[in-house]
């Protein structure tokens, strides 16, 4: 078949150039034109003519829940919002070996014994891959394979096999004979992820596409993949340790920021039913510099250990603020309250943080734990044991309420924790036999309560 028409599109502005330029000569902006379909003018008011939509008022639509479809894994499930949707369309993107193929190679043998499921994979053989499920002790799984790496074959072979689950592994080796640019590229990820999505909706299939990312750990290609997309997950971890997480940057049928925690074992990925005990460190005696708090993931709460380490600046040298784990321009903002509100100088010292077991908390809900360690740090006085905190420390010293105080409670006694300090607001007006809750409404009567 003849290949179509193609132009290059500034995705400054939107012009249009017959050929690429290093400069747009419309907005005058470098290395933004990129290469796509032209659309003749007689198919782009196709739908304008011939249009069978008509308006309705939103009273008059019947809004029906959609039954989910499961994967067999609690831990997928979660981040999912309880499973897969009719005609969703995924993103999952990670590094390189950090366990996506199998993730979904154990997804689609759980989902084949009631759908047809179909895998393409454009980086690997159907042997590499049946040695994969080899592995995985999944060799008999009811799972189709296709190895297959041009965009009309495969939705050629879709039309033909109709399959209800199917993962594109990955979506940067596809490409379309409309387009001359290599697979990969920012117009041959758009195009394809786009027919893929577009027969998705039509048929109702349920669509997976595996993502590469980048060095700094967004999904590679143009940023209008993660909006034809109705998820994106995030695969994350260190290949070094056994444990990985994936969360939700998106999600149109379930919360977003859910975190879902597996275990990397010889025969695949498990689900972790306790996440919070990967996060805490195991000390046989208090360690000073150190603070439990209750943070959320989505509508999870866990418990994490941040660490603190304030040691005095050698001669000559600048302090040095290191945060791992928390944002370092809020470190450098809740030592200045420390400074002025909690009586502490360490203008003199370095201070390092350091979030246990990877985690990055971004909700402010953790200042006052690691204004707690630094403390604890700085004095040499180890915290109470079985304690926990939570709460917003602001710029006036006061303790500000966090939002689901009550599951960060919840979590914490259900662990064993037998103290908890919480802003004031957020103390229950019903005290519980399982935990000791202190309200404290400024930084000095935090500091104060632990001595």
């Amino acid at each position: 078949m003849p290949k179509a028409k193609t132009l290059y599109q500034c995705t400054e502005c939107g012009g249009q150039m017959p050929k690429w330029q290093g400069q747009c000569p419309q907005c005058n902006a470098w290395n933004t034109l990129v290469e796509t379909v032209a659309v003749p003018p007689s198919r782009r008011f196709d739908n304008l003519a011939g249009s069978r939509s008509e308006i309705r008022a939103l009273s008059s639509v019947e809004a029906s829940e959609v039954p989910r479809i499961p994967t067999g894994m609690s831990e997928f499930d979660r981040v999912l919002g309880g499973g897969f949707v009719p005609g969703e369309v995924v993103l999952l993107g990670g590094d390189p070996g950090i366990g996506k193929s199998t993730l979904l190679l154990q997804a689609t043998a759980a989902l084949g014994a009631s759908r047809r499921v179909l895998y393409v994979t454009g980086e690997e053989s159907v042997e590499q891959v049946a040695l994969r499920a080899h592995r995985l002790g999944l060799i008999n799984a009811p799972v189709e394979l296709l190895a297959e790496v041009q965009l009309e074959a495969i939705l050629a072979m879709l039309e033909k096999a109709r399959p209800e689950v199917v993962v594109i592994d990955s979506i940067q080796t596809m490409y379309t004979e409309n387009l001359n640019s290599a697979p990969g590229s920012v117009a041959q990820v758009r195009e394809c992820a786009a027919r893929f999505t577009r027969l998705a909706k039509e048929r109702g299939i349920v669509l997976v596409l595996i993502g590469h990312v980048t060095k700094e750990g967004a999904i590679a290609g143009p940023r209008v993949l993660e909006h034809i997309v109705d998820a994106v997950l995030y695969f994350e971890g260190d290949t070094h340790s056994s444990y990985r997480l994936i969360r939700t940057m998106k999600n149109r049928f379930g919360a977003a920021n859910e975190l879902g925690v597996f275990g990397m074992t010889e025969h695949g990925l498990k689900g972790v039913a306790n996440p919070s005990a990967l996060f805490l460190s195991r000390h046989a005696q208090p360690v000073p510099g150190t603070a439990v708090m209750a943070t959320m993931e989505g509508s999870r709460p866990l418990l994490v250990e941040i660490q603190a380490l304030v040691d005095p600046v050698m001669a000559g040298m600048t302090p040095r603020r290191l945060a791992v784990g928390v944002d370092p321009q809020r470190l450098a903002l809740l030592l200045a309250v420390l400074h002025r509100h909690g009586g502490t100088q360490i203008g003199g010292f370095d201070v390092f943080i350091n979030v246990v077991g990877g985690v990055r908390i971004d909700e402010p809900a953790a200042d006052l734990a690691v204004l707690m360690a630094v403390y604890s740090s700085c004095k040499n006085k180890a915290l109470e044991s079985k304690l926990t905190v939570f709460g917003e420390v602001g710029l006036a010293g006061e303790i500000r309420p966090v939002q689901r105080g009550q599951e960060r409670i919840r979590e914490a006694a259900k662990l064993g924790f037998q103290k908890i300090l919480v802003p004031t607001l957020n103390k229950p007006k019903r005290s519980t036999e399982d935990i000791e809750i202190i309200g404290v409404s400024r930084l000095d009567e935090a500091l104060a309560a632990q001595g």
